[in-house]
């Protein structure tokens, strides 16, 4: 039996036929050569083959270098200087330094361009497979039926993409025919209530009819279950609960040509229930396939660990484990991630001289790195044990830290005494890397690496092409079993799209948006904290916060919520969504993004912040422009506001 994968390969050929040009073009919504698709249809093996280039377009998307979640998060930046380097495209890096234009978008979802593909041609291929899906007389029902189930889900979530990404859209419901006017192809977008509401009818159309579980993983691990399903709907509601699509003032006067108002104008707090039950629906639908929070069980390749270093494996793991093996996904990315090397400094000697081999290239700004918790559980800003005024100077491992930092290596007081979700997500001048070959923490002939990133040390600047410009990186992307030496040997895993920590959240967020503080929303941020080797968030804040009653008030628990979501869910492409519809990503992208003198040897020299690049994100860009082009091919368009 062909595998997913296999598919994927026929793919190509199919979208080949489904190719549309014409001069009335607007958006690819008709059909083509309909004897190529009588060809396509003839039979169960020639049908099953479009269902899988119906996925064909998920899987590019799926490329976290076309995911505005993780390029436009400002949580990793890229080099200006580093252009389609070792075949990747930072397009999407790039928008934060104000490359977009309505004349020009970057990651056009839209057209298909500027690093991007179109969603629309996708979802008439999805549309091609359910106006053909009688056809096939071999076809068995059951099979049939969930067929159908997964081409509506992915049709919903296609519509999803574009939806975050541009808001009110047209909906494809069906393709038009193949002799359409060019009044009929001209189709005008619709309200963002309307949008949502047809997402999610998809949705739960698909879900009523797809399996919970993939039980034959080796043939079928990808394909969509009713737990993905239900997981997307609660996400779905949740974005249009949100500020930026629930009484957005700054959308008040947002109309189309016929004055048609295209977003909601007053603020409904009704949607916050309907997503707070949407996700309590999906944790149980989960929870009931056994899927948990991940907890590393140490193979025998790996040695003794101290309690703090297994929780950082835990959470490291929970994004770096295979899919198979990890309790926690509920969904994940195909392919496999494969930008591992992006994300690994350089540790040995041999690494250092084989830089051709492995960019190392993915740099977490300064403020990323302090985004996360003291070891106390609370911001570093408001923990009134931890000095943050003086978390800029040198100071040098200590015993106490030789798990986290090497021993009498000096770097910065700012990262003693984090959070164990520091340690897993990053990695920084002086600190402990945890496998890349040795795997047990405590061995005198082999002990553990650590980054060395001044000077004359391995992950030091080499040449102005294969560095990172900051002085962190992203170690949550690296398995630790994937090793960095002669060459670079990948551990592969597939990067979580959802994972039950991030339900757990959105879950515990849309419950204080309804009701405010309750005992259930501290439960729900409680069992990702305590996974994390947190004590809870009232006994946090009452012992360690500057604030202790903070999380007493559904604002200041927002503000916790939110924080604790883009901690956990760090380096995932999913923290440039959330602070998109939080409308929270102004703020964080109105200071300079900022990483250490990364060219200077000596500790005192090197930890002083340099601005890298003032991000360029305005008002205007919580939404993409559509092309200026489409506007005049379609007149019933109108253009986002402010561009």
């Amino acid at each position: 039996m062909k595998t997913i994968k296999t598919y994927f390969k026929y793919s190509c050929i199919l979208l080949m036929l489904c190719t549309f040009a014409s001069c009335k073009k607007y958006l690819d919504v008709t059909p083509d050569d309909i004897g190529t698709l009588d060809y396509a249809f003839r039979n169960r093996n020639e049908a099953e083959n479009y269902l899988y280039s119906c996925y064909a377009y998920l899987q590019r998307m799926n490329d976290m270098a076309t995911n505005p979640g993780f390029t436009t998060s400002s949580e990793l930046i890229y080099s200006n200087t580093l252009d389609n380097f070792q075949g990747f495209n930072p397009t999407g890096f790039n928008l934060l330094r104000g490359t977009q234009t309505a004349a020009r978008p970057g990651l056009n979802t839209w057209d298909g361009q500027e690093g991007s593909y179109s969603l629309w041609r996708s979802i008439r291929i999805c549309n091609i497979m359910l106006e053909n899906i009688d056809k096939p007389i071999d076809l068995g029902a059951a099979e049939k039926k969930r067929w159908i189930a997964e081409t509506k889900f992915l049709k919903a979530y296609y519509h999803y993409v574009l939806f975050k990404m541009y808001g009110p859209i047209p909906l494809v419901k069906t393709n038009l025919a193949i002799n359409s006017s060019t009044d009929e192809v001209r189709v005008k977008r619709v309200p963002v209530d309307e949008t949502v509401d047809y997402i999610v009818s998809l949705l739960d159309e698909a879900a009523a009819d797809l399996p919970a579980v993939i039980s034959n993983q080796a043939t079928e691990l990808g394909r969509i279950t009713s737990v993905i399903a239900l997981s997307v709907k609660a996400d779905v509601l949740a974005t249009a609960a949100s500020p930026l699509f629930n009484g957005n003032p700054d959308y008040a006067g947002f109309k189309d040509k016929d004055g048609v108002s295209l977003f909601p104008a007053a603020y409904d707090a009704q949607k916050w229930k309907k997503a707070a039950d949407a996700a309590k629906i999906a944790i149980t639908a989960a929870e009931a396939q056994g899927i948990k929070l991940y907890t590393f069980s140490a193979p025998s390749t790996v040695g003794k660990l101290s309690d703090s270093l297994k929780i950082e494996l835990d959470v490291q793991n929970a994004v770096a484990e295979r899919w198979e093996l990890n309790s926690e996904i509920i969904w994940a990315s195909n392919p496999e991630f494969n930008y591992q090397g992006f994300a690994t400094p350089r540790l040995t000697a041999k690494s250092a001289v084989n830089i051709f081999s492995n960019p190392s290239t993915f740099s977490a700004p300064i403020s990323t790195q302090e985004l996360f918790y003291t070891v106390n559980g609370v911001p570093i800003t408001e923990d009134k044990t931890w000095d943050y005024a003086g978390r800029n100077t040198i100071k040098a491992g200590d015993n106490a830290s030789r798990y986290y930092i090497q021993q009498g290596y000096e770097t910065i007081k700012g990262h003693f005494a984090r959070e164990s979700r520091f340690y897993a997500d990053m990695a920084f001048d002086g600190g402990i890397w945890f496998g890349n070959g040795r795997n047990f923490q405590d061995s005198p002939s082999a002990p553990l690496y650590y980054v060395s990133a001044r000077g004359s040390g391995f992950a030091a600047p080499s040449d102005n092409i294969r560095l990172n410009i900051t002085g962190y990186w992203p170690k949550k992307l690296v398995s630790y079993a994937s090793v960095y030496d002669d060459g670079f040997q990948s551990s592969p895993f597939r990067m979580p799209l959802i994972r039950l920590a991030g339900l757990y959240l959105l879950y515990a967020e849309a419950l204080n948006e309804v009701n405010g503080p309750t005992a259930e929303v501290f439960t729900y941020i409680d069992k990702v904290r305590q996974r994390a080797g947190l004590q809870g968030v009232q006994s946090s804040w009452t012992n360690f916060s500057k604030s202790p009653n903070k999380y007493s008030t559904k604002d200041g628990l927002r503000q916790i919520i939110h924080q604790e979501r883009r901690i956990e869910l760090c380096f995932e492409g999913q923290s440039g969504w959330d602070l998109r519809r939080w409308k929270e990503l102004q703020a964080v992208l109105s200071n300079p993004i900022q990483g250490w003198s990364i060219n200077n040897a000596d500790a005192i020299n090197y930890y002083r912040p340099t601005t890298q690049f003032i991000p360029v994100f305005g008002l205007k860009d919580y939404l993409w422009p559509i092309r200026s082009s489409d506007l005049v091919v379609n007149p019933n368009l109108v253009q986002n506001p402010f561009w």
